[in-house]
């Protein structure tokens, strides 16, 4: 596998990227940083996230020249509808500090209000049609919002952005996106949410992972990541760790045999350690995303 993927629209993205999720404000200029000086060349973020400024200032510094950095980032659901996705692609827009963001994407389905979010995407549509945007997407839509908005819609979403690791894999919305030319983007690719939730199982720990890491002389979180590269996954870990961020990105020097990537499919529990899709409403999730 190469270190690059092609969309649905022929733009070519890193296989893995840099997520700032749950990243301070004030603090995420730094990770940025190391990531984009270890050869990080995606970096994803969000409205939600009120990190935007930390990204565009860490890109803005680095000395790369901007078509060198592929920029992600998520509308939130306060937003949808057509002119209010219009303004907030013009928020994230000033805040990163760009005038093209390589790709957009919806952050959720609203599925109490699905209306509000094909209104959104149309307004995806004409950015892209206008050349604002790169390429466009969803992210933790399932099967059936997928469905819905392909008959909606004139633009198959390049990407979307679900949970996957190995306890987590979500083939079902996996093979619906392949079969219609949606890339799956991983976020908590390497198990974080395992670990932070609370669980009592974390893919860090698992056995037959750390044996596979032993193996190869890698860490569990390497052995996820080249898991995903050879599905043609593309994985956005996060850490804050300049350690953990290089080690991430060093995964293309080996590979899982298809023993291993057998014993890993396996590890699916199917549970689900974000919201549950179908729970996202205005009144629970509702947040104003700041002009700046």
């Amino acid at each position: 596998m190469t270190d690059h993927l092609t969309l649905n629209n022929g733009v070519e993205m890193p296989a893995i990227g840099f997520g700032v999720f749950q990243t301070p404000p004030a603090e995420t200029a730094d990770p940025v940083a190391s990531a984009l000086d270890v050869g990080y060349r995606l970096i994803d973020t969000a409205a939600a996230y009120a990190n935007e400024r930390g990204v565009g200032d860490a890109v803005r510094a680095s000395g790369l020249a901007r078509a060198e950095v592929f920029l992600e980032s998520k509308v939130w659901i306060s937003d949808y509808g057509y002119d209010q996705t219009l303004h907030a692609f013009e928020k994230s827009a000033r805040k990163l500090q760009t005038d093209v963001i390589d790709l957009f994407i919806l952050h959720q389905a609203l599925p109490g209000d699905f209306e509000r979010t094909i209104a959104a995407y149309r307004a995806l549509e004409t950015l892209l049609a206008d050349g604002r945007v790169r390429a466009i997407g969803v992210s933790n839509f399932m099967v059936e919002h997928l469905r819905a908005l392909l008959e909606s819609t004139d633009v198959v979403p390049a990407v979307n952005q679900i949970e996957v690791h190995p306890y987590f894999q979500q083939r079902d919305v996996q093979a619906f996106g392949a079969e219609h030319g949606i890339l799956t983007q991983a976020w908590s690719p390497i198990g974080g949410i395992t670990a932070y939730r609370g669980g009592t199982k974390s893919t860090f720990d698992d056995p037959t992972l750390v044996e596979i890491a032993a193996n190869h002389g890698k860490s569990a979180a390497q052995v996820m990541l080249r898991w995903h590269i050879q599905q043609g996954v593309q994985a956005i870990p996060k850490s804050v760790n300049p350690s953990r961020i290089a080690e991430n990105f060093d995964v293309f020097d080996f590979a899982l045999s298809a023993d291993e990537t057998a014993r890993i499919d396996a590890l699916d529990t199917g549970v689900r350690g974000g919201p549950e899709p179908e729970m996202i409403t205005l009144e629970t999730f509702g947040r104003d995303i700041p002009e700046s």
